[in-house]
């Protein structure tokens, strides 16, 4: 397995134990037993109160460069003059754009499963959970998709709590 590979497994059962720990606090119903899936199923599995349900994660990142940016990665001249560029567009038009692109890249998927929620990961340090619970009217569901809820973690550590997107 490749080290970006890993990555991408580890960043999806850090979003799906924040969601877990957040979603239990709220509700007071317990999920457990998480694990990783083939690409033909959401990326974890859980048991919530006892049944099956699937977490397909998303991380909401703003760019691509932001992601680099966010993950550590070393910047070459070109991706820091973009992310210089990204400061003077207003972050709630990034924000909308970015949550819309990943509904509409995770509604063309189609998975084995009988229930599946995806879990979107703010990890943009300029987007609070206000700023994407302001923007949940604008927000573009698109039809059809696999999912029975859409939920998004307000940042990066879970600290905000959670937000039902959909429906």
């Amino acid at each position: 397995m490749h080290n970006s590979d890993q990555e991408k497994i580890e960043l999806e059962h850090q979003a799906a134990k924040l969601f877990m720990r957040c979603y239990e606090r709220n509700t007071g119903k317990h999920f457990r037993h998480i694990w990783h899936n083939n690409p033909i199923r959401p990326d974890v599995s859980c048991m919530l109160e006892g049944e099956c349900l699937d977490l397909e994660i998303a991380h909401l990142y703003g760019s691509e460069e932001e992601a680099m940016a966010i993950l550590g990665r070393n910047l070459t001249e070109k991706t820091r003059a973009t992310l210089h560029t990204l400061k003077d567009e207003p972050a709630e038009e990034r924000l909308l754009r970015s949550l819309n692109r990943i509904l509409e890249n995770k509604s063309g998927k189609h998975y084995q499963t009988k229930r599946v929620w995806l879990v979107i990961r703010n990890t943009h340090p300029a987007w609070r959970q206000e700023e994407i619970k302001a923007l949940e009217h604008l927000i573009s569901m698109p039809v059809p998709h696999a999912f029975e809820k859409v939920w998004i973690l307000g940042d990066i550590e879970g600290k905000s709590g959670i937000v039902r997107l959909y429906p």
